[in-house]
C-alpha cells in the first residue's frame, strides 16, 4: 500500500529528483513538447502545472518563487510571457500526456508531454470546428428553397447574346 506516498521518487535522491524535474520543466517550457518515460511525465505534470499557475499572476514575488524552482532566466521570460498569455483563461490542465509505446532498449513505457495550448495541429482542428455552421439532424422538415424568378431571364439574355 502507498499510504502517504504522494511523490514518485523515480529511483533518485531528493536533490537529484529536484534537479531532474527542474531540467524537464525548462525543456518543456522552451520546446513546448518533450518525450520522456511515462513515470517522469506524470511526475513532471505535478511539478510543472503549479508553476504555470503561478506564472498567470505576473508579480515580482511569483517570478522569484518560480525562479527558485527553475533557475533559468530564459525559461522564466518564456513562461511569464507567451505561455502565461495563452493559458490565462484556462483554469488548469495545462499539459497533456500522450503514451507512445515502449522503448526498444529497455522496454520502458514512453510518453510525450506537451503544453495543451501550443499544439498547432489541435489548434487548426479547433478553428475548423468553430467555423462550421450547425446543421439540423432531420432535413425532412426543411422546405426546399424556391429559385428566384429574376435569375431565369438573366440566363436567357446570356443565351441570346451568345447567338
Amino acid at each position: 500500500m502507498r499510504h502517504g506516498n504522494k511523490v514518485n521518487k523515480l529511483g533518485r535522491t531528493a536533490s537529484h529528483r529536484r534537479a531532474l524535474m527542474a531540467n524537464l520543466t525548462i525543456s518543456l517550457i522552451k520546446n513546448k513538447r518533450i518525450t520522456t518515460t511515462l513515470a517522469k511525465a506524470k511526475a513532471l505534470r505535478v511539478y510543472a502545472e503549479p508553476l504555470i499557475t503561478k506564472a498567470k499572476n505576473d508579480t515580482t514575488h511569483s517570478r522569484r518563487t518560480v525562479f527558485s524552482y527553475l533557475r533559468d532566466k530564459d525559461s522564466i521570460q518564456e513562461l511569464f510571457g507567451p505561455i502565461a498569455e495563452k493559458v490565462a483563461s484556462r483554469p488548469g490542465g495545462y499539459t497533456r500526456i500522450l503514451k507512445l509505446g515502449n522503448r526498444i532498449g529497455d522496454n520502458s513505457e514512453m510518453a510525450m508531454i506537451e503544453l495543451v495550448d501550443f499544439n498547432e495541429y489541435t489548434d487548426k482542428i479547433g478553428k475548423k470546428q468553430e467555423a462550421k455552421t450547425k446543421t439540423r439532424r432531420s432535413r425532412a422538415k426543411a422546405k426546399p428553397v424556391e429559385s428566384k424568378v429574376e435569375e431565369a431571364p438573366a440566363a436567357e439574355t446570356n443565351e441570346e447574346s451568345a447567338e
